[in-house]
């Protein structure tokens, strides 16, 4: 067994307003959430925490029980930490949808959750009206979230329609869970399984708060103000990823520079929580373009990054970075997927900053294991187990295996969820009774130091969002030509996609083209899900006596695939 060798740290079991605005401190008037279009357009914390008192007061005036779920889907502006925030805060679960879902993906949340409100943007009023409708889904609990007003569309109100007063917020109180933060649900974060459809991570109000403790003493660590937190120099951040999640970001493939989907990233953590918790400047971005991202670092002077892997490539790949000052980046947080040493070192060689990596899953409410924040690192480590955590590794047999010999992570903490909403046999394979968190990553640890060899799981990820082969396989033999598929992820240029090996039916179905498999994909689930990695055509998809498809041998032939000159993609 492993022990973080950090010391252990005093987490607070409150509120999450209660740990963002104490009593004892003056709440700061200075900008926060920053429109990083228009800067004119921001909040203060005292800002922000008007507005929460009025969406918690407007939420009591509705009739929205504690413990209910609020639905938001939207693209980033600057009063979705309000939403969060609010939500979360009033005592209510907040649950994000991501806004690129399809009808029948934004029904299986509303489902799963018993939504009681839905807040969402002007631009996908319509998708969300036939969601709703189609589930039976109240339409006078729908209303439109924007960061301006909006007039109603469809009978849809505005959401401040339904806000408290300024008078009525300053009567309001949220309850400070003192002796129920670590029971209390503060978001329901949707995270892909290998059984198919999204289930139901739950957060709670102290996971939430032991996380940010945990990164905020990590990133610290090595730096020449580790020991006097108040002397950290002036951060400026930029907000590109989704806040509807705990992990996500929106950008665009850099094959390709106009359409979007999602990678993994603490966008819920970092703009929502930590920011605030902080006083630093996050200027929020509403959708991820590549040349835009570039134009706001030099702009606003940005200091800090955190991202993925794909936005390292851009970096490194694009022309368009040498168009752009990027001298004020000190330090690039990288997480979500797997981050090669040697683009970590390209990186850090030619733009002349840090590069260090986290590694964490919606689990783990965000992050699990961190590399020191002053730390310069070669190595491609994945980090150290951040403070209050233990972890285990184990072979095959299940037995412990120790420094140097490589087997799955178990890991134990105050950041490792609730458990699976509405999900008791999901929660007991991922958890056991001792707190311990099945990782489903392989990996190796030296001198404290961890790096990820292997992914047990059969999930893909593009981009670091997760995608569960599982629901894809079903989609596809919905398909009247499909007599059999597998998926499984193809590895290009260092990024991840689905790839379908498919059968089809004997007879006419043969002169169905794989062009027209992917057509059909592209209007029945999101982007991120589509077979960009293409779709080849087999006599066989293979399977066990039991009818398992056998993903061992879908993973060589890709592999195969992925080496032969050529491989037959497709651009997103």
């Amino acid at each position: 067994m492993f022990k973080s060798v950090f010391p252990t740290l005093d987490i607070p079991k409150t509120n999450i307003l209660s740990y963002l605005y104490p009593t004892n401190q003056t709440v700061s008037d200075n900008p926060i959430w920053i429109d990083a279009e228009d800067p004119a357009k921001s909040l203060s914390p005292r800002q922000m925490l008007s507005w929460v008192r009025r969406l918690g007061f407007g939420l009591d005036r509705l009739g929205v029980e504690k413990g209910e779920v609020v639905m938001i889907i939207t693209p980033n502006h600057i009063f979705v930490p309000v939403a969060y925030q609010g939500i979360a805060g009033s005592g209510r679960i907040f649950s994000g949808a991501n806004p690129i879902y399809k009808v029948p993906e934004i029904q299986h949340q509303l489902k799963n959750t018993s939504a009681k409100v839905i807040l969402t943007h002007p631009s996908l009023i319509q998708t969300v009206l036939e969601a709703a409708r189609g589930v039976g889904f109240p339409e006078d609990r729908i209303f439109q979230f924007s960061d301006r007003p909006c007039r109603a569309v469809y009978g849809i109100l505005d959401w401040r329609e339904m806000l408290g007063s300024e008078e009525e917020a300053n009567m309001w109180k949220w309850d400070d869970l003192r002796e129920s933060a670590d029971s209390t649900i503060a978001t329901i974060n949707y995270s892909s399984g290998t059984t198919g459809l999204p289930k139901g991570v739950c957060v709670s109000h102290y996971n939430l708060i032991a996380n940010v403790e945990q990164s905020i003493f990590t990133r610290d660590q090595e730096t020449p103000y580790a020991a006097v937190p108040g002397a950290r120099p002036a951060e400026r951040w930029v907000g590109f990823l989704p806040l509807y999640h705990a992990y996500g970001k929106m950008l665009p493939n850099h094959f390709n520079p106009t359409p979007k989907h999602y990678l993994q990233f603490p966008g819920q953590l970092y703009a929502n929580l930590m920011a605030g918790k902080l006083g630093v400047p996050i200027y929020i971005m509403q959708k991820f373009v590549f040349e835009d991202f570039l134009r706001v670092i030099q702009k606003y002077r940005i200091t800090n990054l955190q991202v993925a892997p794909p936005i390292l490539i851009m970096l490194d790949k694009r022309p368009e970075t040498s168009k752009f000052d990027l001298s004020s980046i000190k330090n690039i947080l990288c997480g979500a997927a797997p981050l090669s040493r040697e683009l970590q070192n390209t990186i850090q060689k030619n733009l002349k900053l840090n590069v260090v990596q986290s590694w964490g899953m919606t689990e783990l409410t965000c992050s699990g294991l961190y590399v020191p924040g002053g730390r310069t690192d070669d190595s491609g480590s994945i980090g150290m187990l951040v403070p209050n955590c233990q972890c285990k590794i184990l072979d095959e047999e299940g037995k412990i295996i120790y420094a140097g010999e490589p087997g799955e992570l178990y890991i134990r903490g105050p950041n490792v969820c609730m458990g699976y909403w509405k999900n008791e046999q999901a929660t007991r394979e991922s958890l056991d009774e001792e707190g311990w968190l099945k990782t489903g990553d392989v990996v190796i640890v030296r001198d404290n130091s961890f790096w990820v060899v292997d992914r047990k799981k059969e999930l893909i990820k593009v981009n670091g969002l997760q995608v569960a082969p599982a629901e894809l396989e079903a989609v596809l033999l919905e398909h009247a030509d499909v007599a059999d598929a597998g998926v499984v992820g193809i590895t290009i240029n260092e990024e991840e996609r689905p790839r379908a090996y498919v059968r089809l039916q004997d007879g006419p179905a043969s002169s169905t083209s794989k062009a027209q498999i992917q057509d059909y994909m592209k209007i029945r689930v999101a982007k991120h899900k589509q077979l960009t990695g293409g779709v080849i055509f087999v006599e066989e998809v293979p399977r066990l006596a039991s009818g398992k498809i056998q993903r061992k041998v879908l993973k060589e032939w890709a592999k195969r695939d992925a080496e032969l000159p050529g491989p037959q993609l497709s651009k997103l």
